[in-house]
């Protein structure tokens, strides 16, 4: 029997009202295959402000006031059809079954709620034949909606004009965002271009941007990701001289300018370097509660005589994720009674037994093998009084290496994830370095 699921939402304003749903975990009504989908990150048809002007983000044909994206709505044949939803960007699919179905009593149409459940956000939406409309939703945000909406059958994402590119992008690109600022950040943009087919991602020192995709057409590019988290939209223009400059949005909440030069030597600060204990320190101290209500420190008789890693992350994060997934099947790849992952977990949630609810989601979800512990707010200043050892919070995530004798050996600042080219030797380095701790000879008793 189908399990039926009612659900009111308070979106104000979606479709009209507040409103009540009946859901169905397998009707088979929605249309399978390819789909266009789309967040209105500006109002259409707006002016375009006079800052805009500069950088010409006017484009024919292409709309700069959506951020695009494409779905594949698939049904599985071995689970009484259940639906479940794959989203793409570029080589990366990300699938979800956490997909719900029914009927919208409110308007009188068929429904669909897709749950991006360990990110606390959903995309909402009434549909008819091969129509979406409705909001993508962050509730780690408070009341923080997007206008969604989608069509079936077309898998282009930004256009399917094929006019000829004026530069081919290919390359590493040494780039600066938030121009207008007073502290203007530095990125590595990697981009592999065929034809008019644009893919890559900018390396920053705090992490990538993951998967992005896109297009090139004549002088303009134009990229975007969207993940469940990351709502992003890069336009950028090509100039004379072939250096770019663009606009840079992340949904409704944020915007800058960035521009961009091609460069195969410019580099980054080393990730070792960025994030250090504080003039009298050598190690780091703690004691937060995990996900089931216990107190863990590092004095607990479970990391004695081990190596260490402490992950500092937040569930709302999805270079963190990445970096997650990579510590999960690394312990299993690897397993070593001798080696100890704690993650200290810094949360939008400000409710703590809501944070912890996400948290155990996120544990959950992502069949991770340690303790994730409540350590704070993710707010970076506040999370720095959490570990006052350290000379700040510069990113989530960040990872401390400790020795067996507790001692900090390293910490790695940010993650290059598999969107990038640093990736593999990341994932060398790792296991080199945490071998060589693994290596070391256990202290010898009453030497800790």
């Amino acid at each position: 029997m189908q399990r039926l699921f009612f659900i009111c939402l308070t979106v104000i304003g979606f479709m009209g009202i507040s409103s009540c749903f009946v859901m169905e975990n397998a009707y088979d009504t929605v249309a399978p295959g390819y789909w266009r989908g789309s967040l209105q990150i500006l109002p259409p048809n707006i002016p375009i402000p006079d800052d805009d002007e500069a950088i010409d983000r006017l484009v024919e044909d292409v709309s700069t006031s959506e951020l695009p994206f494409v779905f594949e709505i698939k049904y599985d044949v071995n689970n009484n059809n259940r639906v479940y939803v794959e989203f793409l960007n570029g080589k990366e699919r990300i699938t979800t079954k956490d997909v719900l179905i029914g009927h919208n009593r409110a308007t009188g149409r068929d429904s669909i709620r897709i749950d991006f459940p360990i990110y606390e956000t959903y995309i909402i939406a009434d549909y008819e034949s091969n129509i979406m409309n409705g909001f993508f939703v962050d509730e780690s945000r408070g009341n923080y909606r997007i206008p969604f909406k989608a069509k079936q059958g077309q898998n282009h994402r930004f256009t399917t004009l094929r006019k000829e590119p004026k530069l081919d992008l290919s390359g590493r690109w040494e780039t600066t965002f938030d121009l207008e600022s007073d502290e203007p950040y530095k990125a590595v943009g990697e981009f592999v271009q065929k034809g008019n087919n644009l893919r890559g991602t900018f390396r920053t020192e705090t992490g990538d941007y993951r998967f992005l995709e896109g297009t090139v057409q004549g002088n303009k590019a134009f990229l975007s990701v969207f993940d469940g988290a990351h709502a992003f939209l890069f336009e950028a223009k090509i100039q004379e001289d072939g250096t770019l400059i663009g606009a840079f949005r992340s949904g409704t909440h944020y915007k800058t300018t960035w521009e961009a030069r091609r460069n195969s030597e410019f580099e980054l600060t080393n990730p070792h370097d960025l994030t250090f204990l504080k003039e009298g320190y050598d190690r780091v101290e703690f004691s937060f509660e995990n996900t089931e209500g216990k107190m863990v420190s590092l004095d607990d008789s479970a990391f004695q005589n081990k190596v260490k890693i402490v992950q500092i992350f937040g569930s709302w994060c999805p270079n963190c994720r990445d970096e997650t997934e990579f510590l999960t099947e690394y312990l299993r790849s690897k397993s070593n009674d001798e080696l100890a992952v704690v993650a200290l977990a810094f949360e939008r949630r400000k409710d703590k037994e809501k944070a912890l609810n996400v948290l155990r989601t996120y544990k959950e979800k992502m069949n991770i093998p340690y303790d994730l512990l409540l350590a704070g707010s993710s707010n970076k200043k506040e999370a720095a009084k959490a570990l006052p050892m350290l000379n700040h919070i510069l990113s989530y995530p960040t990872m401390i290496f400790i020795d067996r004798q507790n001692k900090v050996r390293r910490i790695h600042t940010g993650f290059n994830g598999p969107a990038t080219s640093k990736f593999p030797q990341f994932r060398d380095e790792f296991d080199e370095f945490v071998q060589s701790l693994l290596a070391e000879k256990p202290p010898t008793s009453g030497n800790t």
